[in-house]
This record gives structure tokens, sequence and C-alpha cells, in this order.
């Protein structure tokens, strides 16, 4: 099997080493830490004790891990949990250890068997993350740090990497079945897994820790219009508002921070959308689940291995572009973060009503600030009233979602575009998220509240009852007293 592999062919150990615990920081005795110094590092976060995985066969892993395939791709479409997959690593472990003629005892092999099943059939240390159903988001900071979002708290789990090649293994598990490159001439790129979550890559040396990975997972059941209303992110009376908005073809775009919860929202808003309309999505990694029959998907694509960069790329402007003559009825854009906004504007303004698209920004009003400076991004030498004139008459409602204080992801603010006044778009909130003890006509961020009517309808009512949605003044606030009252 070779000289390295003898080298691991010695007596088992009586006993499996202890995993070295990490020690907490500790200040030295004389220094003096006045009454009012900041916590310690130890008070402000506890490192939890780590699994790492025993020298010997963290060694015994890493050199049988690629001797138990025939080929690099061999096992990318087998599951760490069918039995049968399983099987068949056990197997071909057992013929590599008795050629090779190392002896491990029954808890060493069982550890062996269970690590390689892991790195082999699905994601290494972090392949229990992957499958927790509340783990929202996996966040690997190099080997040794990792962690995870559950119910909107970021921890730091007990799972670690045996070293930055085990790390490595698994990030070309992860984009080998996509066709994709994770190398030094591609050291960062966007994936996904089988189950639709999304990924982000990026190695040393931009990565200064070790080899970076983000992945933002999404629940196998879409989530649906009722489940937010029971996690409180909106309510009965916005839901009602915003389905009118969808069914009446306008122009809606989600605003909002990282992990605010906009691609979920996106999913839902687009889940109104009428069965028999004709669905495009785009997205740089696929995350829309729709359950409309007439729906094409469109995924970005990176350029063709060893090429000059350019052949065989699709970024999401040349996609915009190209569904717009796949006679859609409605576009759906995962998220406008360069020149394809000034695509997606024209399309808004020639006859494509209806679309969807989310944005970064962290208010309506930024929301537009923000869309003139991507409009800009496209190349096009465009005066700044232009490209304000065109987002005022492309647009029509803004929707701000938040995550807040308490890790909750909400609707904070949903607002109206009304035109221009001199050389500013005019914004109108229609429901404004408050607390209790709130101040003021903005959003609260502390957890508790409620998504608020201001008491305005919005200038496109017509346009809702000529769609059919007759909605009530009650929804918004009409007659019920001052806003914030």
């Amino acid at each position: 099997m070779g000289s390295r592999l003898s080298r691991l062919n010695r007596p088992a150990p009586t006993s499996a080493p202890e995993p070295v615990q990490p020690q907490p920081f500790a200040p030295a005795a004389d220094l003096p830490f006045p009454a009012d110094e900041p916590p310690k590092l130890e008070e402000q976060h506890q490192v939890p004790p780590k699994r790492r995985t025993t020298p010997r066969i963290a060694a015994l892993r890493k050199q049988l891990r690629g001797k138990l395939l025939s080929a690099p791709d061999e096992f990318d479409q087998m599951d760490s949990r069918n039995p049968e997959h399983q099987q068949i690593v056990r197997d071909r472990l057992r013929i590599v250890l008795e050629r090779a003629h190392i002896q491990l005892s029954p808890h060493e092999l069982a550890e062996l068997e269970s690590m390689l099943i892991l790195d082999l059939l699905g994601f290494g240390p972090i392949e229990p993350l992957v499958h927790d159903t509340i783990c929202s988001e996996i966040m690997v900071n190099g080997p040794d740090v990792i962690f995870a979002e559950r119910k909107g708290k970021i921890t730091e789990t007990e799972y670690v990497f045996d070293d930055e090649e085990h790390l490595q293994w698994t990030t070309q598990r992860i984009v080998r079945p996509l066709q994709r490159e994770f190398n030094r001439n591609n050291p960062m790129v966007d994936a996904r897994l089988p189950d639709g979550s999304r990924v982000h890559l990026i190695m040393p040396p931009s990565a200064l820790q070790g080899t970076t990975v983000t992945i933002r997972k999404f629940p196998a059941k879409p989530l649906t219009v009722e489940d937010l209303i029971r996690f409180g992110s909106f309510t009965d009376d916005v839901a009602e508002f915003l389905r009118a908005c969808v069914v009446a073809r306008l122009n809606i775009v989600v605003s909002g921070g990282t992990g605010s919860g906009k691609t979920t929202l996106l999913n839902v808003l687009s889940a109104y959308i009428p069965d028999d309309e004709r669905i495009v999505t785009i997205e740089d990694s696929a995350e829309l689940q729709l359950s409309q029959r007439h729906v094409v998907r469109l995924e970005t694509c990176p350029p063709v291995p060893k090429s000059d960069g350019a052949e065989g790329r699709l970024i999401i402007r040349d996609l915009v572009k190209g569904s717009l003559r796949m006679r859609p009825d409605r576009i759906v854009v995962g998220e406008c973060r360069s020149g394809e906004a000034l695509d997606m504007l024209q399309a808004m303004n020639t006859g494509h009503d209806g679309s969807l698209t989310t944005i970064h920004a962290n208010s309506p009003r930024d929301c537009i600030a923000r869309l003139e400076t991507l409009v800009l991004m496209a190349g096009m030498d465009l005066p700044v009233g232009v490209i304000r004139r065109q987002i005022a008459s492309a647009v029509q409602l803004i929707i701000q979602q938040s995550r807040l204080k308490d890790g909750s992801r909400k609707i904070v603010q949903i607002s109206e575009l009304q035109g221009m006044e001199g050389e500013q778009v005019t914004l109108q909130d229609i429901f404004v998220y408050q607390t209790p003890d709130h101040k003021g006509g903005g959003p609260s961020l502390l957890g508790g509240g409620t998504l608020t009517p201001t008491g305005f309808r919005p200038g496109f009512m017509d346009r809702l009852e000529q769609a059919g949605c007759k909605l009530s003044g009650r929804i918004f606030g009409v007659g019920s007293g001052k806003f914030g009252a």
C-alpha cells in the first residue's frame, strides 16, 4: 500500500488518547484589572470543547480517503445517510486495511469508518449541521472554528476539521458536482448543496485563517405565508395586501440586510403569482422554490475551465437580457447587485409588470440610492435625475425586511413610490413595524411589536380593484386615529 501506510501499521494503543481541550484565556496575575474593565474574553465567548479526531485515526483518514475511490467523483451522488452507500465504504475500507496489514482496535475501526463515511459520502465534520433542521446558517472560519446559527442566534460549535487539507477536500466535494473549480485560479466560488442550500467559498491567501465556507440553509419544505404569519413576520391584513399587489402585477423590490429573510419573503411573494403565467427566475445560485408548473429556472454559469475567463460565462445581466426573449409574464431576479439593475428597470418599464427582485439596503430610501448606484455600474453614463425617474416609474412598492435584535426576521416597512417631487423620489410608508413603547414614525428594531398601518391608502388602489382585489380601508388603518398613537 506504500511506505506512508506502513508507518501507520503499529500495534493499537490500549486506549485512545484524550483530545486536547482548548484552555480558556487567563490574564497574567500581576496585571491590574480595574473594576470598570470590560468583561474578560472568557466571559464574552465560551469556546466549546472540540470534537477532534484522535491523531492516529486522523492520519489514516487522510491517507485512505482517496484510496477508497476509483474516480474522484465516484461517490458525489451518494448520501451519507444511505445504509447501502455506507456499506460500500466499509467493505472497501476493510479490504484496504487487510492489504496494508493495518491493525485497529474495534473502537478505532468504528471511528475510522464513521469519519470516512462523512468525508466520502457527506461533507465531513459539518455533516450533522447540514442535516440539522434547526440550523439555518453554517460558518466555517478555517479548519478549527465553525459557527452555526439556530433560531437567529449564532454560536460556536464543537465541530472541527483535522487540518486545511481536510477542509479543502470537503470544498471540492461541494463544487465538483456543479462542474465548478475552486483553486488558486478561482479562489472565490458560489455553489449550492444538493438540498438547494447556498454556499460561498473563499480560499487562502485571501482567507487568512484558512478556507472560509458559508452555507445558507433553506428548509426542505418552503415556508408559506401561513408560516410567516405564525412566526409574526407580518399580519393577516398585510398578507392580504401583498397578495393583492402581486396579483395586480405591481413591480416589487424586497430590501434588507444580509440574513434578514429577503429570499424567503421573495419565495412567499412568488407563490401568489397565478398558475397560468409564465415565470422566469434568475439567480446566482438557485434558491427559489416555486410551486407553479410554468417556471423556467436560470442560474449564472462560470467560465469554461482554463479558458480566457469569458468563454462560457453567463452573469445575471446576460440572463435578464435573454429572459426578455422568452416571453415571460413575470421575471423574478433573486438579487440585483450590479448592472443588471438597469436591465431590470427597463424591463419593468416596457411591459414586464409584476417583476420581483431583492436588493441589499437598510431602508426604503437607501434602497433607491442603492438602485441608482447599481444602474451606474452598468457602464451607461446616465444623469442621476434620469435614473431616478426610471426608478420612480418602474417600481411601485419597496418591502423592507430586517433581522431584529432578538434574532427574529420581520417586515419593518412597506413603502409606496409615489413619483417624483423635484429631483427626489417620493416615498409614503403604508405599514411600519412598531413596538408598544416605540417613539417616532420610523420602524422599531426590537422584538415584540407588530406591523402597523399608517392610515394612508396607497395611490395604486384603483389598480388593485381592477385586478379584482377590493381591500377594506381597515387594512390601512383608515379611521383608526393618528399613526403611532
